[in-house]
């Protein structure tokens, strides 16, 4: 059944698309954008779009990125300083260096940790559980 990498590339596609939505950056940077087997990243201004199924991955926010992250079933570390982190999808394992500003979390059964920084929480999934760890 190849329904696994067809949503992949779905969700890639997705990601990559919804990367040129958003607010204007005084960041004149190209946007960038990596596929493979551990998601899909697009990084436009200051904000990183990581999408993908089933994966365990590192994601750097470096000094106060934003962060939106779609899918199911990943495992993802974040290193650095996010500014402001949006999850949606399923079944996420998301751990954060830390996070400064806010957290919204949307979807199910995700697990989302921080170590440092006290962020505005924000979860209108279900079943999730969002806190410093």
């Amino acid at each position: 059944m190849m329904r696994a990498p067809a949503l992949v590339i779905a969700g890639a596609a997705a990601v990559v698309m919804l990367a040129g939505c958003g607010s204007e950056s005084s960041d004149t940077k190209t946007p960038t954008a990596t596929a493979g087997s551990s998601g899909a990243q697009v990084e436009v201004g200051n904000t990183i779009n990581y999408g993908s199924f089933g994966t365990t991955a590192d994601i750097d926010c470096a000094d106060g990125k934003s962060l939106n992250i779609g899918g199911s079933n990943n495992t993802l570390t974040v290193k650095g300083t996010c500014a402001n982190v949006n999850i949606g999808g399923a079944d996420n394992k998301v751990t954060f260096d830390r996070i400064d500003k806010e957290i919204s979390v949307v979807g199910l059964n995700n697990t989302v940790t921080y170590k440092d920084g006290d962020p505005k929480i924000n979860d209108t999934g279900s079943n999730n559980k969002i806190g410093k760890g």
